[in-house]
């Protein structure tokens, strides 16, 4: 994860500058990163299981009403995915491209190979043949290629994400009202993406830090399903 990955140099820094006290500050601002960066896995494991209209957890982009050519440009998006997507039927092709998976031995329903500099890519020169991660299913000692997930920054507008895919076809999430727990606390049921806190001040109160939105907008997308409706994931 980028937070272990730049531990090392975390710890070199404040130990050259500021001396050993500001070492464990270190170490704890790198414990952070890492927490937050399983809270946004988290996120994107919830993001392949169908939402409720109603969970406070979640924000949709508006359902538009389609205009002419938003059925041409959903199906070219679609057939943009599916050609970029089919070599990754072969787990190991992903492995080779620079996708990785996320806890691999955890059981889990489905299972994310990301690359990350795609994520930072994708606000500054989005590609649909270029998702941020590659969902799979695990079978038997093997993998099955299922979907894809796009994301984009926060501050990305629905007009935007239109330009992207259809808005009438496709609706973004994100996943906001999020508080993360104190330190070392794992319970899931009141903290993170599916907790019961939804507000700031019941976040302070619980000792946890809130955020407003979690990241940016992700998108699954399932291009080999048959129906629009499947393909889409609403």
């Amino acid at each position: 994860m980028l937070a272990a990955f730049c531990l090392p140099a975390i710890l070199a820094v404040a130990g050259l500058l500021w001396g050993v006290p500001s070492v464990a500050l270190a170490v704890d601002a790198a414990e952070r990163l890492i927490e937050i960066q399983a809270l946004y896995q988290r996120a994107a494991v919830e993001s392949m299981q169908a939402g409720d209209a109603g969970d406070p957890h979640l924000k949709w982009t508006a359902k538009r009403e389609a205009a002419p050519e938003d059925e041409e440009r959903a199906a070219q998006a679609v057939q943009t995915i599916r050609q970029a997507v089919e070599k990754y039927k072969d787990y190991r092709v992903a492995l080779n491209k620079g996708y990785r998976p996320f806890l691999p031995n955890v059981p889990q329903p489905y299972y994310h190979f990301t690359k990350k500099l795609n994520r930072f890519k994708a606000p500054l020169t989005f590609d649909l043949a270029q998702p941020t991660s590659i969902l799979y299913r695990k079978a038997d000692r093997d993998y099955e290629l299922i979907g894809v997930l796009y994301t984009m920054s926060k501050e990305t507008g629905e007009q935007e994400l239109d330009a992207i895919v259809p808005l009438s076809a496709a609706q973004w999430h994100a996943h906001v009202n999020v508080c993360v727990p104190p330190k070392g606390m794992t319970d899931w049921a009141r903290f993170g993406v599916k907790g019961s806190i939804t507000a700031e001040t019941e976040c302070s109160k619980a000792g946890g830090w809130f955020l407003p939105q979690l990241f940016g907008w992700m998108l699954p997308v399932y291009p080999f399903k048959e129906t629009p409706e499947e393909i889409w994931g609403r």
